[in-house]
């Protein structure tokens, strides 16, 4: 009997291996994929699965089985993390993204909020082998039956038949524009190699003779303005940008039952100027890459975060512009500025001083550092003491109490939620906002008690989205219908507020002139009165240039993906088969994109990194 079991688990190793690691394809796919797996789902995954159990079954002689739990492990691992990775970012994530599996301890909260139950189904077959290898007498058989030789003229042929069907998925596809549809297309397993092995075809740069200010203009379809409106007119005053953690612009007059949700941002939108049609541009690096937009005027890199990617150049920037004015320059955030590699940034952007969680220490911790309270109960203090001088400051105040998961303490609810928002991740993302609001309602009322506000610039904006698509289920997906009489969708995820206040000079005014995170550094030039002559930029001025904007994405949205004035395009393969999403109601109507835009926004950001990377690498030193 034993030699009979023996002959029959001989046979059939590789399909028992093989018929494991396609059900588990079937159930990363359900959930990777809008449309789910489909009967050709096995023929873009079978292929590469077989290639390396060929490999096994060729030169694995002995601990043959232990080598087919260990590749069934690291696959099982890998749709596991794509999983729980798609569910928060919406994207399809590649080695250069598990590259920053260091930052991972310090957002283990948030990734914990995404990883459902469910998902841990895709490990049930592993517990069970292992528990049938703590039967000594099966676990013998079975490794006694898979270290025999297989038919190696067969192995030689599956392995071929193998590797061109897996080239005949990668090849034809590795053109597509969209990262999600790229992988569809060649099947995750495939994607992921060609992501590891050949990844993204480098551009050659372009030369850095074509990259002038007049042909980032012209590529984005805008003039410049010869008489600019309130040029200078805030020359001499302190500049204050607040950094808002995921604060998304539905918020903003925003009623629940009655209970205003953010009664402060309400009355700083209604005193200001108010953009509503603002959107976020950051990558991989989240926070972070919005502190380098914002400093610099240029997109996020391809691939990674700006901090690692663009950190090591000498960068121009909004502090440099300003110290070269006379400005003293810092940056406030209560968390380690070694997360996300904050340090290297600040130096290559060229701020005097930064303040992190070695000066506001890890009082009244919410999260990854010291509430939004004393984050702003100390800010506030500084900038005090900074205004006494007679040169003017740049301060750059980064929030962090209403980050995801948003599960801040019941001490610092402010609000009571009604009943039906208890529970889930959309209640809680509103209650933590309504805390943040609170805390900078505080912070606002300091810098005015101190005389700072009427002496500043105050640039108020969401650093990136707060609620992700993928991470909905569905009571929240029908309440956020409820607040936004209509489906939540891409183009609520990125749209931000931004408000800007200068006392005696800007107005109440709510300004329908698209923006990005690129056009906050030249619309606080014009305001400041800087010139930038000589500083190479990407946004524009939104208070002069109020006609037209293009606004590329990346990361967040495929690449080729843009705002324009009338919509959001998410880009195919290219395109033709790109999905698009008008800017007012539920997102449909005529389609207001054009193939021409496409093409220029690729351009805008071909001209970004090319741009960057040819910038002189910096002198690595420590101002602070």
């Amino acid at each position: 009997m034993p030699d009979k079991e023996s002959r029959s688990l001989r046979k059939r190793s590789i399909l028992f291996f093989s018929l494991i690691m396609l059900v588990k394809s079937y159930f990363a796919w359900y959930y990777l994929f809008e449309d789910g797996p489909t009967w050709t789902t096995w023929l873009k995954e079978i292929p590469f699965v077989l290639l390396l159990f060929c490999l096994i079954e060729w030169f694995a002689t002995r601990r043959k089985v232990a080598i087919y739990l260990l590749v069934n492990l690291l696959i099982t691992v890998l749709f596991f993390s794509l999983i729980v990775y798609h569910n928060h970012f919406g994207m399809i994530a590649t080695s250069q993204v598990f590259g920053q599996v260091k930052q991972v301890g310090a957002v283990k909260k948030s990734i914990f909020a995404v990883v459902h139950p469910q998902y841990m189904l895709i490990f049930v077959d592993i517990i069970i082998i292992g528990f049938i290898m703590l039967r000594r007498k099966k676990a013998l058989a079975w490794k006694h039956s898979m270290s025999r030789r297989s038919n190696r003229k067969a192995l030689a042929v599956l392995f071929c038949i193998s590797l061109v069907m897996c080239m005949m998925n990668i090849f034809p596809n590795k053109a597509s524009m969209n990262e999600n549809v790229k992988a569809e297309q060649m099947g995750i397993l495939n994607y992921e190699a060609y992501a590891a092995l050949l990844g993204q075809p480098e551009e050659e740069p372009m030369d850095r003779a074509e990259i002038s200010q007049a042909s980032i203009d012209k590529t984005k379809g805008i003039q410049p303005a010869h008489d600019p409106v309130l040029f200078g007119a805030a020359k001499g005053k302190n500049l204050i940008i607040l950094q808002m953690e995921s604060l998304q612009n539905f918020l903003i007059n925003l009623r629940v039952d009655g209970t205003e949700i953010t009664p402060n941002l309400n009355k700083l939108a209604a005193g200001s100027y108010y953009f509503p049609r603002f959107f976020q541009q950051v990558g991989q690096g989240n926070t972070s890459d919005a502190e380098f937009i914002v400093n610099t005027s240029y997109y996020v890199p391809p691939d990674g975060p700006a901090t690692e990617m663009y950190a090591p150049k000498e960068l121009p920037s909004l502090p440099k512009l300003l110290e070269a004015q006379g400005y003293a320059t810092a940056t406030f955030h209560t968390n380690n500025v070694e997360f996300w590699n904050r340090g290297e940034l600040y130096n290559a952007l060229g701020f005097d001083r930064y303040y992190d969680k070695t000066y506001f220490g890890e009082e009244d911790a919410v999260f990854y550092g010291s509430s939004d309270e004393v984050l702003y109960s100390k800010t506030s203090a500084e900038l005090a003491q900074m205004d006494q001088h007679e040169q003017p400051f740049y301060a750059h105040v980064i929030s962090m109490s209403s980050h995801n998961p948003f599960s801040i303490p019941e001490s610092k609810y402010k609000m009571t939620l009604p009943e039906r928002y208890e529970g889930t991740l959309v209640g809680d993302y509103i209650r933590a906002e309504n805390y943040a609001d609170y805390a900078l309602g505080q912070f606002i009322d300091e810098l005015k008690s101190s005389g700072v506000w009427d002496n500043s610039v105050v640039v108020l904006y969401g650093d990136h989205r707060g609620l992700p698509i993928f991470s909905l289920k569905e009571a929240d997906k029908v309440l956020l219908e409820e607040i936004l009489d209509h489906e939540y969708n891409e183009r609520d995820l990125i749209n931000i507020p931004l408000m800007i206040s200068a006392t005696g000079i800007t107005a109440p005014s709510v300004k329908e002139q698209l923006g990005g995170q690129v056009d906050i550094l030249p619309t606080a030039a014009n305001l400041l009165g800087v010139p930038l002559d000589n500083h190479i930029h990407f946004g524009q001025d939104l208070l002069n240039q109020t006609k037209y904007n293009l606004l590329p994405q990346r990361y967040y949205l495929p690449t080729g993906s843009f705002v324009n004035n009338e919509e959001l395009f998410l880009s195919g393969s290219g395109f033709e088969d790109g999905q698009h999403y008008t800017l007012t109601g539920d997102g449909t109507g005529l389609l207001q994109s054009t193939e021409d835009e496409f093409t220029r926004a690729l351009e805008l950001l071909r001209m970004s990194d090319s741009y960057v990377t040819q910038l002189p690498d910096r002198e690595v030193q420590d101002k602070n």
